[in-house]
């Protein structure tokens, strides 16, 4: 099987229309068993024991599996179950999922099932399934906040698909080299696949010096921006501006740095959320067969330790009694009742707003967990980037000071909104609905409690990540975060934002545990749109003085 002539087959599932999926496994169907027919008879005739799929079969079979799996539509699960079982029953080994559901950190009964879901979430699922080719686990996460996930999905449409100043294969190169950032393996290999599949060209996947210099130009401020956006300056807009081959246009530049923070962001959802590679992609499915104990050596090589590790205490943790844990939602609401009636009593003043502000950006430094350990990038995603030594440093470290970014100066829906959507019309409006739902969402629930106001927890959190980049509003008492956001709370916050890659079960399962896994969430969708609007907010002001 030609690998090319696969996706275009495979490109008919996507469909809307029951008798064009249908035809269209219908030729993938005859394409596999064919191939594997006559793997299965030259394996006979040369007297071998059962024979291994080769010869692009194994990626085939791997994405059937997913299909039968992953796919909203249930004639196209069960098609593709059945031709799985068609190359099984010719004795070729078909592959097996690794792991247990989308996410490590998530029980897979906690989160909702395909085939199981309700007519709103079916829809969202059929929509991401004919966009994308797939249902991935980004989304079955995600899927806990429809309302989120909907806005999402239109607004990485738009990014990735709909007419816009880049080329399709410039688009899922800077996804690319903004998730590599990162060492996020799951988004490199997804967006290698879509690169691909779009025309690009192989040889620039052996490293970013193999891709075009426009594209390696940018590799300074995917860095910056992943890192240290707060050391973007005019000047570095202007050497992508004005150089005179390989220049970029301020469009191009606004659609660049728009995919650059989308990937960043994202990267910090996929690590935070602990999202397991896709069942087709590489560690998210095995030919090998189950062991007794239902897992095997080989497993263990892929991540995989079997479901009742995965979502047992990790090894240290204290255990902690439901009391305890009731406690800490309750005291958490009693605080947000103290602040709300010292909030009602008295105003502190814009000096001493001041001044606790400067405090909780110093003390945001010292927030660093105990696992913190130098994380090295593998071959296969840092050749992605340049200086793979260069990551996030706190802003004052080493003596060096960065003047605080006020939001009064340069905000997102003063100034960014209306430069982006100037510029990539229509993406400003997208972005400017993903903030907006993220920063309001709520069901008015904390943990076993209905009819909360959860607003000012929502706005500590907000703000406690703009503040982690120097960002701070005049009129919010940054001296509400230390009373709601606990050390371990803080903790999570800033991996998850700044070194996502370093996240572990440990932390996730360490704050808030009484939550719900939605709510754990719900959170993650905060951090993510907080983070990408800070990077944006200094990209964006560095373009508008430029342009000044």
């Amino acid at each position: 099987m030609e690998e090319r002539e696969g996706e275009v087959r495979w490109d008919g599932l996507c469909s809307r229309d029951a008798a064009a999926r249908d035809a269209a496994l219908d030729t993938i169907g005859q394409a596999v068993l064919r191939r594997a027919e006559s793997i299965a008879s030259g394996a006979a005739a040369d007297g071998l024991p059962v024979p291994a799929a080769r010869d692009g079969l194994g990626e085939a079979l791997a994405r059937l599996l997913m299909l039968s799996k992953r796919c909203p539509f249930p004639d196209v699960r069960e098609k593709s179950e059945a031709i799985l079982s068609g190359v099984q029953e010719l004795g070729i080994r078909i592959p097996r999922p690794l792991g247990h559901g989308p996410s490590r950190f998530i029980p897979e009964k906690e989160t909702i099932q395909v085939g199981k879901e309700d007519a709103t979430m079916h829809t969202l699922f059929a929509e991401s399934f004919a966009t994308l080719g797939r249902l991935d686990n980004v989304t079955l996460v995600m899927v806990f906040h429809p309302q989120y996930l909907e806005s999402f999905l239109k607004t990485q449409h738009y990014l990735l698909q709909m007419d816009g100043p880049l080329p399709l294969h410039y688009r899922h190169y800077i996804g690319i080299m903004a998730a590599a950032r990162h060492q996020c393996s799951y988004l490199v290999n997804l967006h290698v696949n879509d690169f691909l599949h779009v025309g690009g060209d192989p040889k620039w996947l052996n490293g970013l010096e193999n891709a075009p210099q426009k594209l390696q130009n940018l590799g300074e401020l995917n860095k910056m921006l992943a890192h240290r956006p707060w050391l973007i300056t005019k000047e570095h807009i202007e050497q992508l501006l004005k150089t005179e081959e390989n220049s970029w246009s301020l469009a191009e530049l606004i659609h660049a740095v728009v995919l650059l923070t989308h990937y960043h962001s994202l990267a910090s959802f996929t690590f935070g959320c602990g999202i397991s590679p896709e069942i087709d992609c590489e560690g998210g499915h095995t030919f090998r067969p189950p062991s007794v104990s239902n897992y095997c050596i080989c497993d263990i090589t892929n991540g995989y330790h079997g479901v009742d590790e995965i979502h047992a205490s990790p090894a240290g943790s204290i255990p902690v009694s439901s009391t305890e844990s009731v406690c800490e939602v309750e005291a958490l609401m009693e605080k947000m009742k103290q602040l709300q009636e010292c909030r009602d009593e008295e105003e502190a003043s814009q000096e001493e707003m001041a001044t606790r502000f400067e405090r909780e950006k110093r003390e945001s430094m010292f927030v660093c967990s105990s696992e913190d350990e130098e994380s090295a990038a593998t071959r296969d995603v840092s050749r992605h980037f340049e200086d793979t030594s260069y990551g996030y440093k706190d802003f004052s470290r080493h003596g060096m000071h960065v003047p605080t970014f006020r939001v009064q100066d340069y905000s997102w829906e003063d100034h960014g909104y209306s430069l982006v959507n100037r510029l990539y019309p229509d993406v400003g409006q997208l972005l400017d609905e993903k903030f907006h739902i993220a920063y309001n969402l709520t069901y008015n629930t904390m943990a076993m409690h209905k009819d909360v106001d959860t607003s000012m927890l929502r706005r500590a959190i907000w703000n406690y990540i703009h503040c982690m980049f120097g960002i701070r509003y005049d009129d919010y008492d940054y001296g509400e975060i230390n009373q709601l956001l606990d050390r371990s709370f803080k903790v999570y916050i800033k991996t998850v934002v700044c070194t996502p890659e370093k996240t572990t079960k440990r932390m996730y399962d360490s704050f808030w545990r009484q939550f719900e896994h939605s709510e754990k969430v719900h959170v993650n969708l905060l951090l993510v749109e907080a983070r990408m609007q800070a990077e944006l907010l200094y990209a964006l002001r560095a373009i508008t003085r430029y342009m000044t």
